[in-house]
């Protein structure tokens, strides 16, 4: 792929991210966050609630990376190849944790939503891999 290519691909990294925020708005509610939530400890449910905030904004984060430093994501600098390796190595990470660590019958319970992700998270594996690993030009 060449750059032009690798920088378009990186920008609909950029959109799949800003996809992810996007599904975390209903997300709590369709998982029943509060009532599964209701017996913890208030403290350890205000670190959950801040946890997943900071996570949303993170996720911002590598869609304003996606938007306004796609060239150097796709290999016009060492930082954003670095960057690139980082992020495909995050998202390969959450696969892993998606499939083999979190909750079967919760997985199960939205199915097509999960599939899903799982498919926007080989995505992103992908584009970023390539742009962390392809040769430079």
């Amino acid at each position: 792929m060449n750059s032009t290519g690798m920088i378009r691909a990186i920008w609909g990294a950029g959109f799949v991210h800003v996809g992810i925020i996007a599904a975390n708005i209903p997300l709590p509610g369709r998982l029943r966050v509060r009532e599964r939530l209701a017996g913890v400890p208030r403290f350890v449910r205000q670190i959950f609630y801040v946890h997943w905030v900071y996570i949303v904004i993170v996720l911002g984060l590598f869609a304003a990376l996606c938007f306004g430093f796609a060239p150097d994501l796709a290999g016009a600098s060492g930082m954003g190849r670095f960057l690139s390796g980082f992020m495909a190595g995050f998202w390969l990470l959450r696969i892993v944790l998606q499939i083999f660590y979190y909750d079967g019958e919760v997985r199960r319970e939205n199915q097509a939503l999960d599939r899903l992700y799982v498919g926007a998270l080989i995505v992103l594996v992908v584009i970023f891999g390539m742009a962390a690993l392809r040769p430079v030009r």
